[in-house]
């Protein structure tokens, strides 16, 4: 957490605050140490899985679960990179922000509970090196996941659950021929 608490305006502050309680959230600076792209929940966890199945490079992920929102770390400096390849992928992205300089990100503390409304999906480890293929992966999972999601929705449309269907039939009753 070294490396993530010299992104605070006052990294011995932020150091001495998770001591005292590491649960507790911290504002951190983005666009020096780390950048971050933000997404809301449902697609980020599909993005999350998306990438952790097929073992594609990403780092620490952030979940807000009051905002609903999911925040990938990339290295600083990312943004060019990381949009390339998001147009390559398709003409019209889905919504998502992306944290540089100027911007700040509110991370969990190193031990947040279950509970907590900030916690990690991928804790970091290291401080995110500027790895080409990350913003690559990081793209294409975004590009993907939304897809794969408006197609379920759009499945959903199309087709009643079993469940509603059946909901829908009328009762049956029998009777006893006694």
């Amino acid at each position: 957490m070294e490396w993530l608490s010299a992104a605070a305006d006052d990294p011995a502050q932020c150091r001495q605050i998770w001591a005292d309680d590491p649960r507790m959230p911290c504002l951190l600076a983005t666009g020096r140490f780390f950048d971050v792209v933000s997404v809301e929940q449902r697609l980020g966890l599909e993005m999350f899985d998306r990438l952790l199945r097929s073992g594609m490079p990403f780092g620490p992920s952030v979940i807000d679960r009051k905002a609903q929102r999911v925040g990938f770390f990339l290295g600083s400096q990312s943004r060019e990179t990381f949009m390339h390849y998001l147009e390559r992928e398709t003409s019209s992205p889905p919504p998502y922000r992306y944290l540089g300089h100027g911007s700040a990100v509110v991370v969990p503390g190193p031990i947040p509970l279950s509970g907590d409304r900030y916690q990690w999906l991928r804790a970091p480890m290291r401080r995110p090196e500027a790895n080409p293929l990350r913003p690559v992966a990081l793209a294409t999972a975004l590009v993907a996941s939304a897809e794969l999601l408006a197609r379920i929705d759009r499945f959903g449309e199309q087709y009643p659950t079993p469940y509603a269907a059946v909901a829908a039939l009328p009762e049956e009753t029998t009777t006893d021929a006694g």
